[in-house]
């Protein structure tokens, strides 16, 4: 690009420089590289704002930062959910003393990061990634499984547009499996099922774990890395630290893992697997503060059972 060169003795222009090159983006146009630059000075202002009046969550430049706030939501969130679970029987917790941090990650019971793209199938990543974690837990080899069969085929949700893990269960229970990545790969679109046989792993249905914090500390280090609904819309520029209830909302619009929690920190945090990459966030995951249920997260959590 000729701007780019021109554009190159400012501050946010080298800033918008180097995000280029690290998100590896592309602009059709000059016209396009100008016009994303705006945004992205833009949002350099509302990103310096955000750590000014934050207590927790530090903000940065990240992987949406050349998009307007509606761009990101259109994107990047889920437009459209079906109704929230009605008449939910919760899974008891587990007795026994919680530790007082946990992490899956450490017990191999998490698979990498993944990237779900302009589609808003989180919902799709999040079953996905607690099937893989049940999987692996119960003694088996980790399964890398295929969210785009759920966006293609489960027809109780919407695809790009949005659903609930605890439909994608149904589904995958009454399709008998789920196929693995290599065989049905992402495409980050809706598309045609093509859905066949062998899968990759079964389950028998799922579990709806309860909205207690204290207990769902306890079933979090007892049973498995969960599926959980949350309200994302001020992470885009989430970059580190821990974010604090008054620093997000609770309308659900985004599905994510939650796969561990730190206690003894100040202050106490749960550990969040997000499906936007490693670009984003601290390396792929965000910490809410606990006992708040900041961002909605204790209102939908789920996880299959084989």
């Amino acid at each position: 690009m000729v701007l780019s060169q021109e554009l190159s003795g400012n501050l946010a222009h080298r800033d918008f420089l180097q995000f280029i090159s690290e998100h590896k983006k592309s602009y059709a146009s000059d016209a396009e590289f100008s016009f994303r630059f705006k945004i992205f000075s833009e949002n350099l202002k509302v990103i310096d704002q955000l750590n000014r009046d934050s207590t927790g969550a530090v903000y940065g430049i990240g992987p949406f930062t050349d998009l307007t706030p509606k761009e990101f939501k259109d994107l990047y969130l889920m437009r459209v959910a079906p109704p929230n679970m009605t008449g939910v029987v919760y899974e008891p917790a587990p007795t026994g003393v919680a530790p007082t941090s946990f992490d899956w990650r450490t017990k191999q019971g998490v698979s990498a990061v993944k990237n779900q793209g302009q589609c808003g199938s989180c919902w799709a990543f999040s079953a996905t990634e607690n099937i893989e974690s049940v999987v692996k837990i119960s003694g088996k080899s980790m399964p890398i499984l295929a969210p785009q069969q759920m966006v293609d085929c489960d027809k109780g949700c919407y695809g790009c547009s949005g659903g609930w893990p605890y439909k994608a269960f149904t589904y995958i229970v009454q399709a008998g499996g789920q196929d693995s990545e290599s065989t049905y790969p992402y495409t980050a679109r809706n598309g045609q099922c093509h859905f066949k046989t062998p899968v990759g792993a079964t389950i028998k249905g799922y579990k709806s774990i309860g909205r207690d914090e204290k207990a769902l500390q306890t079933s979090l280090s007892t049973v498995a890395p969960f599926s959980v609904c949350v309200d994302a819309s001020q992470w885009s520029h989430y970059k580190s630290g821990v974010m604090r209830s008054n620093q997000c909302g609770h309308g659900i619009d985004h599905c994510v893992q939650l796969v561990g929690y730190d206690a003894s920190a100040n202050p106490p945090y749960w550990i969040v697997r997000n499906s936007w990459g490693t670009g984003w966030g601290i390396s792929g995951y965000i910490y809410l503060k606990m006992w708040k249920n900041t961002c909605a997260m204790a209102d939908q959590v789920t996880t299959a059972n084989l």
